[in-house]
């Protein structure tokens, strides 16, 4: 099983990439990268922080792999950082992609509600389309508002099920609760125990884990399951080891009780 995940390096700071590659290969699938841009640390809570575009650099890579025939069992996309890049990564799901093979778009926008620095209304519509040809998406709160201008959860949701087959919306505040939504031939959710307070990284960890599990077969709510409780027990143990949140999840001690929960899926 190989796997492309397609995001930014930060080099401080465990997000994206950084975290993308020992969570996949964990599951036991061969992840490859194809860096959108690198930075000095990611950009939440950092200051004066340097960012290297890399779109040039893309085209170059994906002409290389293309002269040995490098194909893709599972595409994952994250942060892009132009409308540029957006369409581009349609353009490698279509020259990397395995016929059959499985798309997955984390469509990072934004947090609290409000666009993340770079980002506008206009980019939100243009990763409406790459949505649109995705086999699963993974907004969080905000991103399902900013891709659909709903804050009703229930109508955000049948919204995005209009792009895409399997959207997850990965941590909705709801008045009843917190829930993880999800559409999978109509509406469900999945009550999320929740620790109060940003957690910088925790979407990627959350985007990862679920990828390797997709990328081993296991069902869409049996991996939203497994996936939520890893991201659930990396928090907290970011909670009491982790002064400063920036410097992302302790995720690493959680990674042997994920893959002894996906070890019992892979069995059923």
């Amino acid at each position: 099983m190989r796997v492309l995940a397609i995001n930014d390096i930060s080099c401080v700071g465990k997000c994206s990439l950084t975290v993308a590659m020992p969570v996949i290969s964990a599951c036991g699938a061969t992840c490859d990268i194809l860096p959108t841009a690198l930075l000095s640390t990611h950009t939440g809570g950092f200051t004066g922080y340097t960012f290297l575009d890399l779109s040039s650099e893309m085209e170059k890579i994906c002409a290389h792999w293309e002269t040995f025939g490098l194909q893709f069992d599972l595409i994952c996309s994250g942060y892009l950082g132009s409308r540029s890049q957006i369409e581009f990564v349609k353009d490698v799901k279509r020259r990397l992609l395995k016929e059959n093979g499985v798309f997955v778009v984390d469509p990072v926008l934004g947090d609290n509600f409000t666009f993340y620095k770079g980002f506008d209304a206009q980019f939100a519509q243009e990763m409406v389309s790459l949505c649109r040809e995705a086999d699963y998406i993974l907004p969080n709160e905000t991103e399902s508002y900013l891709l659909t201008d709903e804050r009703n959860f229930s109508a955000a949701l049948k919204t995005l099920a209009s792009f895409c087959p399997h959207p997850v919306i990965t941590g909705a505040n709801d008045k009843d609760g917190y829930f993880l939504y999800y559409y999978d031939e109509g509406e469900k959710r999945i009550p999320l125990k929740k620790i109060d307070g940003n957690f910088h990284g925790a979407g990627d960890v959350f985007a990862s884990a679920f990828c390797g599990c997709i990328a081993n077969g296991i069902a869409l709510e049996d991996a939203l399951r497994v996936t939520s409780d890893f991201c659930y027990r990396s928090i907290a143990r970011s909670e009491r080891e982790v002064k400063d949140r920036k410097y992302g999840l302790n995720y690493e001690k959680e990674l042997l009780p994920f893959l002894e929960d996906l070890s019992v899926l892979l069995k059923k």
